[in-house]
């Protein structure tokens, strides 16, 4: 091994050993923040605060790091991917021991710790967190590809978990057993300890990609088109969606009270116009809680959507599309005008979630 090589090597440990020290000390932070909320421990929470400050500095240190060896050493491949992973990473890791640092700033504000459902539910959350987040970080410093992979999906099962905890807290709320103000803490603190998931998340991601070169993968997009029968307007969507962006997203039409059966004459219209609708047919909207948590859009195309689910999933954005067909002289007219304004707002939809790209 060269000099040049030699040193390229140090360089490199040293800034994985300021890497693993950071990651050591923002774990430490969050576990502190969950103890000091479930104990109602004010003086932890501030150290844990103030200690947010030294994270802060070494990630500058670390970003000093990256930059000098790029000017030194000019890398490429594996070395650029690694450099530029860390860079990333050292974002991910300022913004969890930030949220550490919000946690316990909510703490202090508390006059007492959380108690009862609201107790167990933190308390699950905050643990999945700190070992999605661990697992994420042995990923990375060992640079464990596979094991990056086998921690993504845990995201999935964290944001589920936080949409039964968002529920819990709604109840108790109607049952009086947190005052407005503390509903709002409460709220604060989950929505934190759910953004380290995101964030343990992306490290994986950045992980797989400093290791192997492999980019993050599209997102594909689950979507529930909502309609009263689901026999015209919502089977139209789906139809549309399913030829014009089948990689972009995962479609499904449902509705309150399903007709027996699709319209001959709809049916004909839309496979004159090349759509395959062998397969489709009323579906009734029978899922359950959880089921409903998995979709990223629901889309009603018959009045609001409280008529179909009341509140909404937390992380689910629902839209209501006012689809225009009065004053058709017949039906296929009703359908070319469902099928203008369909088209249209669906490709919009897409391009918005997947960018001028979506396929």
């Amino acid at each position: 091994m060269s000099h040049f090589e030699e040193r390229l090597e140090r360089d490199l440990e040293k800034i994985r050993g300021e890497v693993a020290a950071v990651a050591a000390n923002v774990e430490t932070a969050v576990r502190n923040a969950r103890e000091a909320l479930l104990t109602l421990d004010k003086p932890l929470a501030n150290e844990t605060i103030l200690g947010d400050l030294p994270i802060n500095r070494a990630v500058r240190r670390i970003d000093r790091l990256c930059y000098r060896f790029i000017a030194l050493y000019l890398p490429s491949a594996g070395h650029l991917r690694f450099i530029s992973t860390v860079l990333r990473l050292n974002i991910a890791l300022e913004r969890v021991g930030d949220y550490a640092v919000t946690i316990c700033r909510e703490v202090n504000q508390l006059t007492r710790p959380p108690t009862g459902v609201m107790r167990r539910e933190i308390e699950r959350l905050a643990d999945e967190a700190l070992e999605m987040y661990r697992q994420a970080m042995r990923a990375f410093n060992e640079q464990n590809a596979d094991l990056a992979r086998a921690t993504i999906p845990l995201a999935a099962q964290a944001r589920r978990s936080f949409g039964v905890a968002y529920a819990d807290l709604v109840e108790e709320g109607e049952r009086h057993a947190y005052a407005c103000d503390e509903m709002l803490m409460i709220l604060i603190i989950l929505n934190r300890i759910s953004r380290i998931n995101d964030q343990a998340k992306n490290i994986c991601e950045d992980t797989v990609f400093a290791v192997t070169g492999e980019s993050k993968q599209p997102k594909v997009y689950r979507i529930a088109f909502l309609e009263d029968e689901d026999r015209f307007l919502s089977q139209m969507a789906v139809a549309i969606a399913r030829k014009s962006f089948p990689g972009s997203g995962s479609y499904t039409s449902a509705g309150r009270h399903p007709a027996p059966a699709l319209d001959p004459d709809f049916i004909a219209w839309m496979e004159a116009r090349g759509y395959d609708m062998t397969d489709a047919r009323p579906t009734p909207i029978d899922w359950p809680p959880e089921d409903w948590e998995t979709f990223h859009v629901v889309v009603s195309l018959d009045g609001p959507v409280a008529r179909y689910l009341d509140p909404p999933p937390f992380n689910t954005a629902v839209l209501e599309w006012q689809i225009d067909t009065s004053g058709a002289a017949d039906p296929k007219e009703r359908f070319e005008r469902a099928y203008r304004q369909i088209a249209s707002r669906v490709s919009a939809l897409m391009e918005t979630m997947r960018g001028e790209d979506a396929d």
